[in-house]
């Protein structure tokens, strides 16, 4: 095998090149007798074996034979000596069971080095977002909510915790409105919101009304509304964020309207939002905008929302709206409900100033005014602006106003710790009024499978349509190989939170759509091609991310996670593997599901640090068969929690 980590029992089939065979007629007399020698031997101890065993039962045919592929490492517990003993022939058990809370103990292993659990006290660890470190940075506009990562000497080398009593979230659709009080063990909310609607605590679990702070009515209501506005059900709105989400319940509605949205807040004081989103089975990061650019490419929503968010939208030179603009799709809309909208009304019980509220809302006004921003409409508690399909106009108008200016040269789309710019962002050049700038998107669910304006106009660099067309149908096979080794994942209700930790051009999601999941797709930030705007195009979700670093959700966020050389493409740089499989760990829900595909001598080290976490695994063939080097790791997370608080 190649490589300087042999291991017991396991041998990688290689594809044999040509000189590996040779004619029968080419062999040399003395081998020839070896053979016939050999041959008598073996069928010797065939016929010997047969007189042996003439008074049972048993019967080879083909039907008998099973296929058992060596392990990568010795079963525990089983004679070295029999390797097809081993439990890596036997299926993985995917499906709950709940049957320990010992802490995950770990069977030692000279050869492995295990990890053990981390205090109860980082149950809800976020690294990038601790709040303890987050006040060593400037308050000012928020920046000390934004991330800061631990040092490489502060990571943590343990497993964090579940709380004690940890359940398998409700199956979506009930998560939507129902979630065990033991996975969030955080009654603030309840109390601080109580008369908003947000949440409700009932016994041993949590209920969702699905209220907020601008729509006592509830969210659907709230949306109904909107869509008496915009219309929702045409398929020309899939892609939504929501800024200042709340427990996301805006984001949880639209998802029966077949539009999917982002929700973002940050880890502040209404405690847990964010985490209450996300065991509802609602896609939400952790997230605030201050003063880098929100981690999606331009062009990415059909819509964005704000209810009652709270962001100075008018201050700052616009700063906030300007990023609004920048990843808001030509044409999209942005919806504004909350103060200062409908102030005369609403003023005395905001506790402001008429004076105050007016000036708010004319400095929102001149903002998108400048922005190119068409008012659409404004109705009761909501106001909905447009954005323009193209610059043409918008060029005429910013030869007279010149705040803010037009950007300079620059990539739109990136956006890792990227600074905000208070200039505009340039769309795409286009022949006449008509056009849409960067290319007119089919509607949903067409939009799915249609080739990607930015593939089809050649801007992603080395990919053409043909490409894609080829991914779309390599990801339709490996999917249903998938679900042929994970029978879990082809039945509904099982999985509903999925992480794609490289997504390239969504393939692995699009062929999930039509199960109750929904997928987050990372485009690494360290990936040679950025392909994120295409998988918007498709009308995907996702976001950027460094594996060097945490992903900012919460522990336990996740279902299933789906890593196709990931470890490969971080092999040579500054991160180190078993720090990867940490937050993979992390963001793992217990008896969650991991699927890594890489090359065999990779899987091999993966495998080892898995069993010091205590995963059940398994390195299985590839779906062309055992001559490919990609192997795939199928693993399952173990059940555990932290011990019962003492005197409880």
């Amino acid at each position: 095998m190649a490589g300087s980590n042999p291991t017991p029992y396991y041998t990688p089939t290689s594809k044999h090149t040509a000189a590996t065979y040779h004619s029968p007629f080419l062999l040399k007399r003395p081998n020839l007798y070896s053979l016939v020698a050999v041959t008598f031997l073996c069928s010797a101890f065939y016929f010997t074996g047969l007189w042996q065993n003439r008074g049972s039962n048993s019967v080879i045919t083909t039907s008998n034979i099973v296929h058992t592929t060596i392990p990568c490492f010795p079963s525990k517990n089983t004679s070295t000596n029999s390797p097809t003993s081993s439990k890596s022939t036997q299926k993985l058990d995917f499906t709950t069971h709940h049957s320990t809370d010992d802490g995950g103990a770990v069977t030692p292993d000279d050869s492995i080095k295990i990890y053990p659990p981390c205090d109860i006290k980082y149950s809800e660890y976020t690294p990038c977002e601790d709040p303890e470190r987050s006040l060593k940075f400037n308050r000012n506009r928020l920046i000390y909510r934004e991330r800061h990562c631990p040092e490489k000497n502060e990571l943590l080398k343990c497993r964090i915790p579940a709380p004690y009593g940890y359940k398998n979230p409700f199956k979506w659709p009930i998560s939507r409105d129902l979630a065990w009080y033991a996975n969030v063990p955080h009654k603030e909310l309840t109390v601080e919101k109580a008369v908003q609607n947000w949440i409700r605590y009932e016994g041993d679990r949590f209920r969702f009304p699905g209220g907020g702070t601008m729509f006592p009515n509830g969210a659907d209501a709230y949306i109904d509304d909107i869509g008496k506005l915009i219309n929702l059900n045409d398929g020309s709105i899939r892609t939504a964020i929501d800024t200042g989400c709340g427990v996301a319940s805006w984001g949880a509605y639209l998802l029966s309207r077949n539009i999917i949205a982002i929700s973002f807040a940050p880890r502040d004081s209404h405690e847990a939002q964010v985490q209450f989103a996300l065991e509802r089975g609602v896609p939400a990061l952790i997230g605030v905008i201050a003063s880098k650019r929100l981690p999606y490419p331009s062009r990415a929503f059909d819509m964005a929302h704000c209810s009652r968010c709270l962001i100075p939208w008018g201050e700052y030179d616009g700063t906030y709206l300007i990023e609004v603009d920048r990843v808001l799709r030509p044409g999209g809309f942005w919806i504004l409900s909350g103060p200062p909208i409908r102030w005369r009304k609403y003023w005395k019980g905001w506790a402001r100033t008429r004076e105050d509220l007016n000036a708010e809302q004319n400095k929102i006004e001149q903002v998108a005014k400048r922005l190119c921003w068409k008012k659409f409409v404004e109705k009761d508690d909501i106001a909905i602006w447009q954005k323009p399909y193209n610059h043409v106009k918008c060029t005429e108008f910013r030869r007279r106003v010149k705040n803010p200016p037009i950007c300079p040269a620059q990539d739109p789309d990136k956006a890792w710790y990227t600074k905000i710019e208070t200039c505009l962002t340039p769309l795409p050049e286009v022949s006449n009024e008509q056009e849409v700038a960067g290319g007119q998107l089919e509607k949903w669910p067409k939009r799915l499978h249609a080739i990607p304006p930015r593939i089809s106009r050649g801007t992603v660099n080395g990919v053409t349509e043909e490409d894609f067309q080829k991914d779309s149908q390599l990801w339709k096979r490996r999917v249903s190989y998938y679900k042929s080794v994970n029978n879990q994942l082809g039945q509904p209700g099982q999985y509903r939170n999925i992480l794609d930790m490289n997504a390239f051009l969504g393939g692995f999601a699009a062929n999930l759509v039509d199960d109750p999941v929904w997928v987050m797709n990372i485009a690494p930030a360290e990936a040679k091609v950025n392909t994120l705007g295409v998988i918007y195009e498709r009308g995907l979700i996702g976001t950027y991310q460094s594996w060097c670093e945490a992903m900012s959700t919460y522990p336990r966020t996740y279902d299933l996670i789906h890593a196709d050389s990931v470890f490969t493409l971080y092999e040579n740089s500054r991160c180190e593997m078993e720090d990867i499989m940490l937050e993979l760990d992390r963001i793992l829900r217990p008896e969650g599901s991991v699927i890594i595909r890489d090359d065999v001598d990779i899987l091999i080290k993966v495998k080892r640090i898995a069993d010091g976490l205590n995963w059940d695994s398994q390195i299985i063939d590839h779906e062309d068969g055992p001559l490919e080097r990609e192997k795939l790791l199928f693993a399952v997370k173990s059940y555990w929690t932290a011990p019962a608080a003492q005197g409880s």
